[in-house]
């Protein structure tokens, strides 16, 4: 008897599942951004994402020139 021969599931499931519940996933789906009723948080999340999208713009081209 080997040393890890206990350690298997017969019946265990060989794929996993998702950890989020499909009825709690968000679809991505950008909405409309109406100043007049955003607080500073929706500003200050505005701006986290424009940085964001620099930051990966910026990264894609770097990694397009090293590929040349």
């Amino acid at each position: 008897m080997g040393r890890d021969e206990h350690h298997h599931s017969k019946g265990k499931k060989k794929y996993k599942l998702p950890q989020t519940p499909e009825h709690q996933k968000h679809p991505g789906i950008d909405v409309e951004f109406s100043e007049q009723i955003a607080d500073q948080d929706d500003f200050e999340a505005l701006e986290r994402s424009k940085e964001a999208d620099e930051r990966a713009h910026k990264r894609e081209q770097e990694q397009m020139r090293r590929n040349r």
